[in-house]
C-alpha cells in the first residue's frame, strides 16, 4: 500500500467534501461533550481534523493513525496499528475516533484495546457510516427521473466492501448493530447516548439511517 497514495487521495477528498466540517465533527462532539482539561487519543486521527476541534475546546489530545504520513500532521500523534496503542493501561480521560470503526477488521479488539486505555468511568465516543449503509450491497441508485432510490444490501452479512482510494483501495467492513453493541458490551461499555442521521446529500434518502454516532462509558 502506497501511504503517500493514500494520503493525497484523502487530503482531495476533505477539499471538495464539507461532510467532516459540517456533520461528521459536530456529531463526534455531541456525544463525546468534550471536557477542559481531559486527556483523550484520537484513533484514526488522520491529519488531525478533529483534534484541533477538540483541542480548541480545552481538552488534550494525542492522535493515533496507522498512516505515518497523515499522522505527522497531527501532532501529537502516534503511529502505531489501531488494535495495539502503544500506552499503559488507564492512560486516558476518554477514546474517540470519527470514521475509523469500519476500516478496522477486529471490531471486538477495538472495543477492548478502547476500554484497556480508558481509565474506569472514561468514555468511548464513535462516529461511523451506519451499518444498513455498510450492509454488503447497499447503495443509492438514480432512476430514469434521476430520483435517488435505495437498494439495500445484506444487512446481516458479516461481509466488506471495497472502494477506490487514489491508487489503492480502502475498506469497508460491515457488522450489525446487534454486532457493534454486543462487543462493545463484552469489553466493558456502557451504551449512554445515540445518534442517527439520514444522508447529508441526498434528500431522497432522509428515510434512510446514513451516520451513526454513540457514547459509552467504561464501567467502574
Amino acid at each position: 500500500m502506497s501511504w503517500a497514495s493514500i494520503t493525497e487521495w484523502w487530503l482531495a477528498e476533505l477539499a471538495i467534501d464539507s461532510a467532516y466540517e459540517e456533520v461528521v465533527t459536530p456529531m463526534l462532539l455531541e456525544v463525546l461533550e468534550p471536557a477542559r482539561g481531559a486527556i483523550y487519543v484520537d484513533i484514526g486521527c488522520g491529519e488531525g481534523r478533529v483534534m484541533r476541534v477538540v483541542t480548541e475546546l480545552g481538552a488534550v489530545v494525542h492522535g493515533l493513525d496507522i498512516n505515518p504520513d497523515l499522522a505527522a500532521r497531527a501532532l501529537p500523534a502516534m503511529v502505531a496499528d489501531l488494535l495495539t496503542i502503544p500506552v499503559r493501561d488507564d492512560a486516558y480521560d476518554g477514546v474517540y475516533s470519527a470514521l475509523t470503526l469500519e476500516h478496522v477488521a477486529d471490531h471486538e479488539r477495538f472495543f477492548a484495546e478502547a476500554a484497556r486505555v480508558t481509565k474506569p468511568g472514561g468514555v468511548l465516543a464513535v462516529v461511523i457510516n451506519h451499518p444498513v449503509w455498510t450492509a454488503p450491497g447497499s447503495t443509492p441508485i438514480s432512476d430514469a427521473d434521476g430520483e435517488v432510490l435505495w437498494r439495500p444490501g445484506d444487512y446481516f452479512s458479516d461481509g466488506s466492501s471495497e472502494v477506490p482510494a487514489g491508487e489503492s483501495t480502502v475498506v469497508f467492513h460491515h457488522r450489525s448493530m446487534a454486532d457493534l453493541l454486543n462487543a462493545a458490551s463484552a469489553a466493558g461499555w456502557s451504551l449512554e447516548h445515540m445518534i442517527e442521521r439520514p444522508h447529508h446529500e441526498f434528500e431522497d434518502q432522509a428515510g434512510i439511517p446514513r451516520l451513526l454516532a454513540c457514547r459509552w462509558r467504561l464501567k467502574v
